[in-house]
């Protein structure tokens, strides 16, 4: 079986949905979850690719240790374009761990379900190509991407976020949005972010009942996302057979 390493920085943002398209896209799941106290390991000699998921924690805490191994992989995996995908805090530690840098996002958090716009570069892009020009996403970050690392593409942005999407080499990809909610883990991220809700302008139940509307068409659009970036890992694997 071709292994994907998926760390998950906290059961708030589990691989859910995600999870299910890459194991129906015949990936093997080794899940390490870091509120369990799970160990990353130090390379990725033992896979053949790297998701690393969302949390509460901020890229920015020199107080969130349990980031620094995190950080250390998203730096191995970028030097030696081990197919990933890092999203959420996990795509701000990439962008740190490669030469880039993070803030705290100036306009305050960007919250619910909204759409990002597709760059050019994505056009010719072999996992983003059949993604439509807007498509919908989930945002929950308080902090974003504030400088690209050096030979970043970017791929996707909106009007309140300049950084929704970029690869880092050939297979390394680093996305701002969730792609792997369910309404249920969205509607338990509003019950437990004041600020983040007060940001969007609406109130818990409004904002987890548009963000529950939109799950369908994530699914459309992010489902054969997640295929065609398994592809790359398992082309990755069949080189190291």
């Amino acid at each position: 079986m071709t292994r994907l390493l998926v760390v998950v920085p906290s059961d708030t943002d589990p691989p859910a949905r995600l999870g299910e398209w890459l194991t129906d896209a015949g990936l093997e799941l080794d899940e390490r979850h870091l509120d369990a106290g799970d160990e990353v390991p130090a390379d990725l000699s033992g896979h053949d690719g790297l998701l690393v998921l969302g949390g509460p924690q901020s890229s920015l805490d020199e107080g969130a240790t349990e980031l620094a191994p995190v950080r250390d992989l998203l730096a191995r995996a970028a030097a030696d374009d081990v197919p990933t995908l890092a999203i959420c805090l996990g795509a701000q530690l990439l962008a740190q761990a490669a030469g880039g840098s993070t803030r705290v996002r100036p306009a305050g958090p960007e919250v619910g379900a909204t759409l990002v716009a597709r760059r050019d570069a994505a056009e010719t892009d072999p996992v983003f190509a059949g993604v439509p020009l807007s498509p919908d996403v989930i945002a929950w970050h308080h902090d974003e991407v504030e400088r690209l690392p050096g030979g970043a593409v970017l791929l996707a942005a909106n009007p309140v976020c300049d950084v929704q999407a970029y690869r880092l080499g050939t297979a390394v990809y680093g996305l701002q949005f969730h792609i792997e909610t369910t309404p249920e883990i969205a509607a338990s991220w509003a019950a437990h972010d004041p600020v983040g809700v007060a940001a969007s302008g609406l109130d818990v139940v409004e904002i987890s009942e548009r963000a529950a509307a939109a799950h369908p068409d994530l699914a459309e659009v992010w489902a054969p996302f997640a295929g065609r970036f398994a592809d790359v890992v398992h082309a990755r694997a069949r080189t190291r057979a």
